[in-house]
């Protein structure tokens, strides 16, 4: 029998045991099951490459088991998450950028996404979590996430994945993860996450455990400080960075130095980029239950290794209860900007001057969002929303000869708990 076929009947014996654990306790205090649906449709109105609409979808589906309800295992969950991502991308066939609209088009098919034993320990100020999982829903996440459909800002600021092999939901690899919390508000959370290109393809499952296409590991860190739990006005501020030691292709030059596009040699393989951070969260007014208005920012910066950007930039406000006769609704802005690098640039004026055009691309792209969430019942949620991106990027078409014009595209983001 073949390791992914053992790997599949441990999964599967794993799966049918797990209704054992509740017979020893009441089902409903050992397990928390995780059903959720998003959609995400998106219509270029003006500009870009070409008129077109998309669609994307994610279903979620598994559990927390609480292990201490189960059979008395303190301070111990498994997480255990798989999902199916379907549809089609409106960058690729319609925007011509790079940057999606749609956060959640990537990893497509069914997959197990999370696999992992949560240990909390020294009365939950010290909190360890290993298995497959990835790197964007433990570092550089924010729960302000749900209320922005576009992937410049959303899922976690694109720019960390543009300069680094930053794992990302749903494609899991190895890792481990710690946080400790040095006070009650001040925590420090280290953690390091195995790259492995191959499992980003489509219709990978999640289940090929081997290390084998293994490239390396990168390694987030944070320093962070949040309001404490009796505060009106909730705030978030992080300080963090990460190492990739893993490979990665230069973006403009060959093994000789010269550029690959000029010689036709292979890009040159390097090894090692890093980058810094800081951001916030805080709330300004308070209306009770929730409502309120917070305003959000970061800041990227690239530290070290060859990179196609320089910088990113974001800010945003998210409004929580409109009115008073929509007290669950919600109305949230972002904009963020891209700064490329010089290197980055000057491979796409050499891939432009090849295909005839002229010129140098724009330095940055622009990408804003203006949405509103309507809670149509405690489960259901839909957000209509604009977005405007000024100077779309040209890192996917390198040989397009002109620029494209800016683009106004209508989005609907439906989020339903199942």
């Amino acid at each position: 029998m073949t390791c992914p076929s053992r790997r599949r009947l441990l999964l599967a014996a794993i799966l049918l045991a797990l209704p054992s654990l509740a017979a020893a306790a009441d089902a409903s205090d050992v397990f928390a099951p995780k059903l959720a649906y998003t959609g995400e449709a998106a219509a270029t109105l003006d500009g870009g490459k070409r008129s077109g609409t998309a669609y994307a979808g994610q279903l979620m589906f598994g559990a927390d088991v609480d292990l201490d309800a189960a059979f008395g295992w303190r301070g111990a969950t498994i997480k255990a998450y798989g999902i199916n991502r379907h549809g089609t991308n409106l960058a690729s066939s319609s925007t011509g950028n790079s940057t999606s609209v749609q956060e959640i088009y990537g990893g497509q098919g069914t997959r197990l996404a999370n696999l992992t034993l949560e240990q909390k320990l020294l009365n939950d100020r010290l909190v360890l979590e290993a298995g497959r999982s990835v790197a964007n829903i433990h570092h550089l996440g924010s729960e302000l996430c749900q209320y922005f459909q576009g992937n410049s800002a959303c899922g976690n600021p694109t720019y960390v994945f543009r300069t680094s092999n930053f794992t990302w939901w749903p494609v899991s690899s190895w890792m481990a993860d710690a946080t400790a919390w040095v006070t009650p508000d001040v925590y420090v959370r280290i953690g390091a996450y195995q790259v492995d290109p191959s499992q980003a393809e489509d219709g990978q499952h999640g289940l090929k455990w081997s290390t084998n296409q293994a490239t390396g590991w990168v390694v987030p860190y944070t320093i962070g400080w949040r309001s404490p739990a009796s505060a009106r006005l909730k705030a978030k501020y992080e300080v963090g960075g990460w190492q990739d030691n893993s490979t990665y292709r230069d973006p403009l030059r060959d093994a000789n130095g010269n550029p690959a596009l000029l010689s036709g040699q292979a890009p040159a393989s390097r090894h090692g980029r890093s980058g810094a951070f800081a951001r916030f969260e805080q709330q300004v007014t308070s209306g009770g239950n929730g409502r309120g208005l917070t305003v959000f920012g970061a800041a990227l910066k690239g530290t070290s290794g060859q990179l196609i950007e320089d910088h990113f930039l974001q800010a945003g406000l998210v409004q929580k209860g409109t009115f008073a006769s929509r007290p669950q609704d919600s109305i949230a802005f972002v904009v963020t900007q891209q700064k490329y690098s010089a290197i980055a640039l000057e491979n796409l004026r050499l891939a432009r001057a090849a295909a005839g055009g002229s010129g140098t691309p724009h330095d940055s792209q622009v990408m804003m969002e203006l949405s509103y969430g309507i809670q149509l019942t405690p489960q259901l949620r839909i957000a209509p929303n604009l977005h405007y991106i000024v100077h779309p990027d040209q890192f996917d078409e390198p040989t397009r000869q002109r620029d494209l014009p800016n683009a106004l595209i209508a989005g609907l983001r439906v989020d339903w708990s199942l």
